[in-house]
């Protein structure tokens, strides 16, 4: 009898479910979660966006044991007349750099920059090179970047401070022998190939930068200058393979050795660097 009473919920749900096919098709256990229909005329849902990158952020380094940088356009040359005009420029640079990520770089560094077109609106160049040269003082500052292209030299000169330049990337940080690099024009063409794919490799932010000590090949003569002179004091040509000793003993006649007696000849900025490197860091800290 207590069996029976235990069966009859089931008969009657069956019977039920046979006398109306309605019921037939319906879905009686789901899984997933109950929304409500959207009503009509509603807007569509808002499409899906990832999660912002996260940050990582060291906090076992200091600000004390940061490498301390000064971009070299902000001292001002030996023979200024008018102080006030740097002064004035150096705002512009730090309002500009307010904008725009201008990175620590030297001669040497392998850099891209996403500069954008002039001749089509909307277009954009990257170009990735190896820095040859930096020159010039305040907003008249640049940098030239070289690369080998279809076998072919390619050299352009940016102006750091150009509106017209959106990204500069450091790919890889380091130092050469020399602080100008323009004697890669008469080296071999693998000194100066770089991957334009080449994708930005790690370096810290503390400690002193790594130097380069390679040396470059040359070829044949003539070069475009007498890089074996005295007066350009070269340390990355491989000399011993370009020249015979007879031509740099022959070299040797331009040499100056009194301009290392002259105390004229530079200053020291390392209190004028001091203060800029202070003024700087306060501005963009606003």
């Amino acid at each position: 009898m207590a069996a029976c009473a235990k069966g009859l919920p089931k008969c009657l749900f069956s019977l039920t479910l046979s006398r109306n096919p309605r019921l037939r098709n319906q879905r009686f256990v789901s899984t997933s979660r109950c929304r409500r229909a959207p009503a009509h005329g509603s807007e569509e849902p808002p499409k899906f966006s990832p999660p912002p990158k996260p940050v990582i952020i060291d906090k076992t380094q200091t600000a004390a044991s940061l490498r301390k940088f000064l971009s070299p356009e902000f001292i001002p040359p030996r023979q200024r007349t008018n102080a006030i005009k740097f002064a004035i420029e150096r705002k512009d640079m730090i309002h500009r750099r307010k904008v725009l990520h201008i990175p620590e770089f030297y001669v040497g560094s392998i850099m891209a920059v996403t500069m954008a077109d002039p001749n089509a609106s909307g277009k954009i160049n990257r170009f990735v090179g190896i820095c040859i040269q930096r020159g010039g003082k305040g907003l008249g500052a640049t940098f030239v970047l070289r690369n080998i292209i279809n076998n072919q030299g390619v050299e352009i000169c940016y102006e750091i401070y150009s509106p017209r330049i959106q990204q500069i990337d450091v790919l890889k940080l380091e130092k050469r022998l020399d602080d100008n690099l323009m004697y890669l024009r008469d080296a071999l063409s693998e000194y100066s190939t770089v991957d334009p794919e080449m994708r930005p490799g790690p370096f810290s932010p503390t400690g002193e930068v790594t130097v380069n000590k390679i040396r470059v090949r040359m070829r044949p003569k003539p070069w475009s200058k007498r890089w074996e002179r005295p007066k350009f004091n070269i340390k990355g040509i491989r000399f011993d393979l370009a020249l015979t000793p007879e031509q740099m003993e022959h070299a040797q006649k331009w040499a100056q050795p009194w301009l290392q007696y002259d105390m004229l000849r530079e200053y020291d900025t390392s209190n004028l660097e001091e203060q800029i490197f202070n003024e700087v860091q306060q501005e963009m800290s606003k």
